[in-house]
């Protein structure tokens, strides 16, 4: 076996799994979820409708690289919403979903032979960076979230000798679970980090569609080119249909940037056998190709946001986030809880399922950074939502009356 599958650490829903075992609910209660990311409002029509039509492709082997007309939809995706020219022979590849390619991408640019390698990645973080990162033969190294900025990362914080060893850097903008946006003063910082010091920067962008303000999040490769890096060098960014489209069972995204690295990634995927099927690749061009959807799931969560987060700001430390589909809240000191207990008496009082915070970062520099708070994902229609967060603000308030 691998030795390095024994320093992965259990997944948090696993570790849900069994703070959860032993506690029997109120059937009086329907069960709400709020604990896991997956998205639940309807997939579009057009999209199943595209499925159906190209069943035929299920007779015919794909290419790793996929059809030049689903990278030309990714091509023209990117320049309506960054403005961005990229190149659809070179700078894009399709994937299997962000959380495939973020995996295999790393298995590609860590060379384990060259002085004990690094990967820097946000705490709290998507536990894929880690696992990604151990299974390279690297160590994962966390960077706090400062919560006085808007859970901005602490990226001052990584001493320069542990930059002198990174190799990969994961970013994620707009983050899971905070919701942070990453301005362009920090990809700035961090594009100066990278050429100083050679390592690939790794953009997870896949809540980039679901925001709350006018102005939509900054991506990476548009913050490259309004800083004069129309080459992408050492920059790929990652994105997908499941939480944009509603279609996370579809398993497709794309990534796009450095065609040097996209070429290495081709011939890693090549042998990989992550081929993207015919069907999915038609349903991808569709759902690429239409934006009218876009924007009726993100005023479906706008509108749930509007009416969930007050409710819940009336009792615990949190706020509207910049994007994503979560809420990052606080468990009340006044409760005396950690928020594992929190998740486990939410539960077992009022049958609400929230992710305890601890549980997506981890231990370093002397604190985690996810303690005392919960995730909740705001995933269900608003109703459900709704009366989550009536739950929420009764369990609370009985237990601080």
């Amino acid at each position: 076996m691998n030795p390095l599958l024994s320093h992965l650490q259990p997944y948090p829903f696993e570790r849900l799994r069994q703070l959860f075992s032993g506690v029997t609910p109120p059937a009086a209660l329907s069960p709400i979820s709020l604990g896991m990311g997956e998205p639940r409002h309807p997939t579009p029509q057009f999209i199943k409708d595209a499925i159906s039509a190209n069943l035929g492709g299920l007779a015919s082997y794909p290419a790793t690289a996929g059809e030049l007309r689903l990278r030309e939809a990714f091509s023209a995706w990117l320049s309506k919403r960054y403005g961005l020219a990229v190149d659809a022979g070179t700078q894009v590849l399709p994937v299997n979903g962000s959380r495939e390619a973020l995996f295999a991408f790393a298995q590609t640019v860590i060379d384990p032979s060259r002085g004990q390698p690094v990967v820097v990645c946000p705490n709290p973080f998507y536990q894929i960076y880690e696992g990604a990162a151990v299974l390279a033969g690297a160590t994962p190294y966390y960077a706090p979230s400062d919560p006085a900025r808007n859970f901005a990362v602490d990226w001052d914080s990584v001493p320069e000798a542990v930059w002198q060893r990174t190799q990969l850097l994961f970013v994620c903008s707009p983050g899971n679970p905070t919701g942070a946006v990453m301005p362009l003063s920090e990809w700035q910082k961090l594009f100066e980090l990278s050429d100083r010091h050679g390592f690939v920067i790794a953009s997870d962008e896949c809540y980039s569609e679901i925001y709350f303000r006018d102005e939509p999040p900054l991506g990476g490769l548009q913050a490259a080119a309004q800083l004069g890096r129309s080459d992408f060098k050492n920059l790929v960014s990652f994105t997908s249909l499941s939480k944009r489209s509603n279609v996370p069972g579809l398993r497709s995204g794309f990534v796009a940037g450095d065609a040097a690295l996209m070429k290495a990634f081709l011939l890693y995927r090549t042998y990989h056998g992550s081929a993207m099927g015919p069907v999915v690749q038609a349903a991808s061009i569709a759902a690429w190709s239409d934006e009218q959807h876009v924007v009726e799931n993100r005023t479906l969560y706008r509108k749930k946001f509007a009416q969930v987060t007050p409710l819940l700001a009336g009792v615990m430390d949190v706020s509207l986030p910049d994007a994503g589909f979560y809420l990052w809240a606080r468990v009340p000191e006044a409760l005396g809880m950690t928020d594992t207990e929190f998740a486990q008496a939410l539960l077992a009082q009022y049958n609400v399922t929230v992710l305890p915070g601890s549980y997506l970062a981890r231990e370093a520099q002397g604190s985690n950074p996810g303690a005392q708070r919960v995730r909740m994902a705001l995933v269900a229609d608003t109703e459900e939502c709704v009366e989550a967060a009536l739950r929420i603000v009764q369990f609370i308030q009985s237990r601080t009356a």
